[in-house]
């Protein structure tokens, strides 16, 4: 297994922590379980990927430097720490936790597809022992599972994307003090979704996007990029793999079908897009989800 590079994850590794396991779960999510045992400081410096903290066993004498007011950790608590904060750690007992870093870019995406705004107006709470019985039971059942198994891997998958859309509708705030400009206009962003939806079948240029706007190609990337926290091509291959995963879930269509229908060259384009997305291939996606999902 090839581990992405992750600040956090890196900063713990080369730490006295001792790695139980990790699991790369797909779409740039990757979960980890730790073991701290002995007296040691950590800083985490500006990692530019968010990381999710939940204390499954100790954590009582873990004491957060720079939020001295916060009160001490204990199992069931969870920590949250956006990309680019800082934030310095003591720990004098021991503690058992599982993290769950996951990009930027992914959970931007939901800013857009949850709540209809731009990722620049929203921002991530950094949060300290923060208790959410939801957040925290979702977190207790990623812990549980066979991250080396297929069958692990996908409800992984499921369940931490789940607790990024808990996280987008609970845990963030409006970023009140920033103005935000130089991207596209609300109505702007609204019809080249709508425009996106509509032609994921089918070929789909910059050029008619931006014409669509009545902007160069130049300004509408750049644009584009601003207000949907990626490039283009970034958004609509997301939406075209979520297209191909939600008839995978609830269709008996062929997989040439599937391909089509979600803008991609063939099955085999699918197959390797998928994979490369997800680690597994569609038919075992199909398989899985009709194997273990609730009817």
């Amino acid at each position: 297994m090839t581990t992405p590079a992750l600040p956090v994850y890196e900063t713990l590794t080369q730490s006295h922590a001792e790695l139980e396991r990790c699991g790369v779960l797909g779409d740039g999510l990757t979960a980890a379980l730790w073991l701290r045992t002995q007296l040691e400081d950590t800083f985490y410096n500006r990692p530019e990927h968010h990381t999710l903290s939940l204390y499954l066993e100790g954590g009582f004498e873990i004491v957060r430097r720079d939020r001295p007011q916060c009160q001490r950790g204990a199992p069931g608590k969870l920590c949250v720490l956006p990309a680019e904060h800082e934030s310095d750690w003591q720990v004098k007992g021991p503690i058992r936790f599982l993290h769950l870093y996951f990009p930027t870019e992914q959970f931007d995406a939901l800013a857009v597809t949850l709540l209809d705004r731009e990722p620049r107006e929203m921002q991530l709470l950094d949060r300290t022992y923060m208790e959410d019985p939801v957040l925290a039971a979702l977190c207790r059942q990623l812990a549980a599972l066979d991250w080396d198994s297929l069958d692990g891997r996908l409800t992984g998958n499921a369940l931490s994307h789940e607790v990024l859309a808990h996280l987008m509708l609970t845990n963030t705030a409006r970023r009140h003090a920033v103005t935000v400009k130089g991207g596209l206009a609300p109505w702007q962003r609204r019809r080249v979704r709508e425009l996106i939806e509509v032609r994921l079948d089918g070929e789909l240029t910059v050029g008619e996007l931006a014409a669509e706007l009545a902007l160069s190609e130049y300004h509408f990337a750049r644009m584009f990029r601003t207000s949907f926290g990626q490039a283009p091509h970034g958004w609509i291959m997301q939406r075209r793999l979520a297209r191909a995963q939600s008839l995978l879930q609830t269709s008996a269509l062929p997989l040439v079908d599937i391909a089509a229908a979600s803008g991609f060259a063939s099955a085999s384009h699918l197959g390797n897009r998928f994979r490369a997305a997800l680690g597994v291939t569609p038919g075992d996606y199909r398989r899985w989800y009709g194997c273990s999902q609730p009817s």
